[in-house]
């Protein structure tokens, strides 16, 4: 080897390294946030205070860098060492905290304000490093542009590949892997100059066979961490591009959790469904086309499927594993009555805004069973835009109903999306606006649930006449629905519209009210 060329291949080395630690780095905080928003909910809140924290813990980071004056390369090698034990176990951590430490923020903000700091200190170092081989001009441009790619590629494989793939525990324990393989590299390109080659060695050996162990254990731990979550034996497990999906069972029963909130649970979801579509159903003069969008469980399309007379019934939900599970799963597939296997049924996997923008039909009947409005991302599909888009679809005595969170616990939300459906022009260019109806049912495992029709035409309550077979609703029943004792009564509130999101501190400051 040449007097030129070892140089060199050490620049390109170190630059190969400052790659992988930003890669590494934003993958850390992405975790942090992911998981926080996955078991407190509120994605906005959790990712803001988790890139917050290590943005601030970084510039930390880079100050302390200031203070190592000697031995440089070793503290480079030991800090990778000590953000693979830290980054790569984080998930764990995390988890842990959650269900057996009390403050879960107070964790949080320590792990992040430590990754961060470790992760702030890296780059400082390696322009230290660079320095031999060129000028520091050269060697702050090159370091960052390997910093900000690394930064792009993180961003992208985490939520394409990682945690479709991967899950949430792999991916930490597969950075933290590179993080050793950094502390490798590191020890290769500078062997000759380091005092401590062999402590260094037996470092970074032993934290990448702790990593493996994790690896190796993921399985066991990770439902060690779930049963402490759920209730009941967890059967299926799955974290997709949209959401972590888990179905648990207890003796017979069976409940859904998207998020780590509850969707369903198989004693009393009927009264929920038959709630929500019955109504509506009743009320449409034509069953010809359905449009369902959510509910890709296929137990509202099990209640739509009791009327002989619908034709079509299109089922736009945004996640496959979801609607492949309850197609294809025989105890979920019983639970719907194989509904998502019908003939009359098309499943489109599809966001149920971009979905409405291209499409051209209209609907006799559209069934809302979305998820509650806990963030932005759902909550655009509450906001008066998206109904006035709806509203274009809807026949011209179609209806519409909407599941619409809880009004005894989320008393504003509930209020705020009837509001925001009053509001909804019901033809482009003219003031009149969507007639709206307002009702709740009790729901055992949810507590009081409410529901919002609306049509296009004037609409009564008291026109509706069940002509199916129910377990829960009949006329007496349904005579009840639409009156809402004092605690409940509706109460004013902002539109929701995309440019405020009021819906979701009022969906958060109530929840919050009866179960903080």
């Amino acid at each position: 080897m040449n007097d030129t060329s070892a140089p060199q291949r050490a620049n390109t080395l170190l630059l190969f390294a400052t790659f992988i630690i930003a890669v590494c780095g934003l993958i850390y905080e992405l975790l942090a946030g992911a998981i926080s928003s996955y078991l407190l909910g509120d994605s906005v809140f959790q990712f803001s205070l988790v890139i917050g924290l290590f943005m601030a813990a970084m510039g930390i980071g880079s100050f302390l860098s200031r203070f190592v004056t000697e031995r440089i390369i070793e503290t480079f090698i030991f800090v990778q060492c000590v953000i693979a034990i830290v980054g790569g176990f984080s998930a764990y951590l995390l988890f842990f905290a959650f269900s057996h430490l009390e403050s879960y923020q107070a964790f949080l903000f320590l792990l992040c304000v430590l990754i961060g700091s470790l992760v702030g200190l890296e780059i400082p170092l390696v322009v230290r490093l660079l320095k031999e081989y060129r000028v520091l001009r050269l060697n702050v441009s090159n370091v960052l542009t390997a910093d900000y790619i690394g930064a792009l590629a993180a961003s992208l494989l985490f939520p394409l590949v990682l945690v479709p793939q991967l899950g949430l525990f792999r991916s930490a324990l597969l950075f933290g892997l590179l993080n050793c393989f950094v502390a490798a590299l590191g020890i290769y390109v500078f062997y000759r100059n380091l005092q401590r080659a062999r402590t260094l060695i037996v470092t970074t050996v032993l934290c990448a066979l702790l990593l493996l162990a994790g690896f190796g254990a993921v399985n066991k731990i990770s439902s060690f961490f779930q049963n402490r979550l759920y209730v009941g034996e967890i059967i299926f497990s799955k974290t997709t591009p949209y959401q972590k999906i888990v179905l648990t069972r207890d003796g017979p029963v069976l409940s859904l959790f998207l998020n780590g909130q509850l969707q369903f649970n198989s004693m009393d979801e009927y009264r929920y469904h038959e709630s929500l579509v019955h109504p509506a159903m009743s009320l449409a003069r034509r069953h010809d086309h359905i449009l369902v969008l959510g509910g890709g469980d296929g137990l509202a399309i099990r209640e739509i499927l009791k009327y002989p007379d619908v034709k079509k019934i299109t089922l736009v939900d945004l996640d496959k594993a979801m609607t492949n599970l309850f197609r294809d799963n025989p105890m979920l597939s019983k639970l719907n009555q194989q509904s998502l296997q019908h003939p009359a049924v098309q499943v489109v996997n599809s966001d149920a805004w971009k979905f409405l923008e291209q499409s051209q039909d209209f609907y006799d009947v559209v069934i809302i069973d979305l998820p509650d409005p806990s963030n932005l991302s759902i909550s655009k599909l509450y906001t008066l835009s998206f109904y006035s888009l709806l509203a274009r679809h809807l026949s011209a005595d179609g209806i519409m109903v909407t599941q619409a969170t809880s009004p005894i616990y989320a008393h504003q939300a509930f209020w705020c999306i009837y509001h925001t459906i009053s509001a909804t022009p019901s033809k482009q260019q003219l003031n009149d606006q969507l007639h709206a109806l307002p009702y709740h049912a009790y729901i055992p495992t949810f507590g009081d649930w409410g529901f919002v029709l609306a049509a296009k035409h004037n609409i009564k309550w008291n026109q509706i006449k069940l002509s199916v077979t129910t377990r829960y609703l009949d006329q007496t029943t349904l005579a009840t629905m639409p009156q809402f004792p004092p605690d409940m009564a509706e109460s004013d509130t902002a539109i929701n519209e995309l440019t405020t999101h009021k819906l979701v501190p009022y969906y958060q400051e109530g929840w919050q009210k009866w179960f903080h």
